[in-house]
């Protein structure tokens, strides 16, 4: 499960469009942030996670955050400032057992586009000639449609899908999507057939009845995801602080739960934004967070490329700059000498004391962040002004993996694990660390 948020420059305190992605997997499926320069190809076609398409002659340089069993990307930007997030969402359409998958869409999307209309049209052109399918889950499987949140410095779409039906809209301020579809009877664009297709089906009477998100939902799996309740969490938090909407702020609501400072992993549920797994009705915790500063020149992407985002660091990323080899594409089990992997052997020693620890973490983790913003902020404006280089700009991003990773592993180090109340939430835990191979 997944939240996805945007607020367009008229929304937001500085004028840059802020976007942001957390993203939900299983708490074993490790998930790379690799960065791909501009290249030209002469392959034929380009092998996505099932189905190939025609290559084009140049792809467009990207940073993408990505599953690493997958072809395709959860969330990333492109040197142009466009950034997509994904959700799962699921509707009464069959599911296809191949086709491009959500993740794929959008990592050719990246690749391919120099603005949010471009990649949104170029998604509904991939999406209609060759579907979208294919199992989704890493050791479980999964099967599910796609919405998505499109943006670049100037613009924003909301784009939700139903197999090969979808309805589009342009965002006007700030605006959420979680796993539920939430475009009812409005939008600015949509597929050809898209009532007729649902009056057909018995999901509505006719065209003033219509409702997509009402008709294409599968209400079983749409409720136990929580998505609605989450998505009207954000929205309300966007909602609320129109034309005050800063890095900061976007953070707070990336990092929230449900029961705020009562929170613990054990308690947690489905509609807490930072995500902790804890059984079979929790499955979920999100392996990455992503937010995009999209300034007309010279975004700033600040990435944890590690999970819970509550216990993360964010770090700043330039795609003019790229980025260096820091072991940011993990292994499938545990490897004490990647940055994803030593964040997970962290937060899963906090499991038990998450409230005494945290406080602690977020003293150090708070003052590395703001060190990294100002450095951020004062190179991007003197890049802009010519007066410092790419090379300082790719030290400032080594600096900050390089130092949060320190940190991460000293304070692991200083505390033992401990047991919670809840014998069921630690056999969950412990059949999955037993299975990465992390020992305590």
């Amino acid at each position: 499960m997944c939240d996805t948020v945007v607020a367009v420059g008229n929304s937001t305190k500085n004028g840059e469009t802020n976007f942001a992605k957390n993203s939900d997997r299983e708490p074993n499926e490790p998930q790379a942030l690799e960065f791909y320069p501009r290249m030209e190809h002469d392959e034929e076609f380009v092998k996505c996670t099932y189905v190939q398409v025609p290559q084009v002659k140049e792809t467009y340089a990207i940073v993408i955050s990505r599953p690493i069993w997958m072809w395709g990307a959860e969330m990333g930007a492109n040197e142009f400032g466009v950034a997509i997030g994904n959700e799962a969402v699921f509707t009464k359409e069959k599911n296809l057992e191949k086709g491009l998958t959500g993740m794929d869409l959008l990592r050719l999307a990246l690749e391919r586009c120099k603005s949010a209309r471009e990649a949104l049209e170029l998604i509904i052109n991939l999406l209609e000639k060759y579907g979208q399918g294919g199992n989704c889950g890493f050791r479980n499987k999964m099967y599910y449609h796609n919405s998505f949140i499109i943006a670049d410095p100037r613009e924003a779409f909301v784009l939700e899908t139903a197999g090969k039906y979808w309805v589009a809209e342009k965002v006007r301020s700030v605006r959420s999507i979680s796993n539920a579809l939430t475009i009812e009877n409005k939008w600015d664009l949509a597929a050809k057939g898209l009532v007729e297709n649902a009056v057909e089906k018995g999901w509505c009477k006719d065209d003033k009845d219509f409702n997509f998100a009402k008709c294409y939902s599968d209400t079983f799996y749409t409720y136990f995801s929580k998505g609605r309740k989450r998505h009207k969490y954000t929205q309300k938090m966007l909602e609320q602080r129109i034309g005050e909407i800063d890095l900061s702020y976007v953070k707070n609501i990336m990092r929230s739960h449900k029961l705020g400072k009562e929170f613990t992993p054990a308690n947690g549920s489905m509609e807490d934004i930072c995500m902790h797994a804890g059984g079979i009705t929790r499955p979920s915790q999100t392996a990455a967070s992503y937010i995009g500063q999209l300034f007309e020149k010279v975004q700033v992407h600040w990435f944890t490329a590690t999970s819970t985002p509550c216990v993360s660091i964010y770090k700043p990323v330039f795609l003019q700059a790229g980025l260096l080899k820091l072991n940011l594409t993990p292994k499938e089990f545990y490897d004490s000498s990647s940055i994803w992997w030593i964040h997970e052997k962290l937060q899963r020693k906090m499991l038990g004391s998450f409230k005494e620890h945290l406080p602690k973490i977020r003293e150090k983790a708070d003052s590395m962040e703001a060190y990294f913003e100002h450095k951020a902020k004062e190179l991007r404006n003197d890049f802009l002004n010519g007066r410092t280089t790419l090379e300082e700009l790719r030290k400032l991003t080594e600096e900050a993996f390089l130092k949060s990773a320190e940190f991460e592993i000293s304070f692991s180090n200083q505390i033992k694990t401990s047991r919670t109340l809840s014998i069921i939430f630690e056999l969950y835990w412990r059949k999955w660390n037993s299975e990465a191979r992390i020992k305590s």
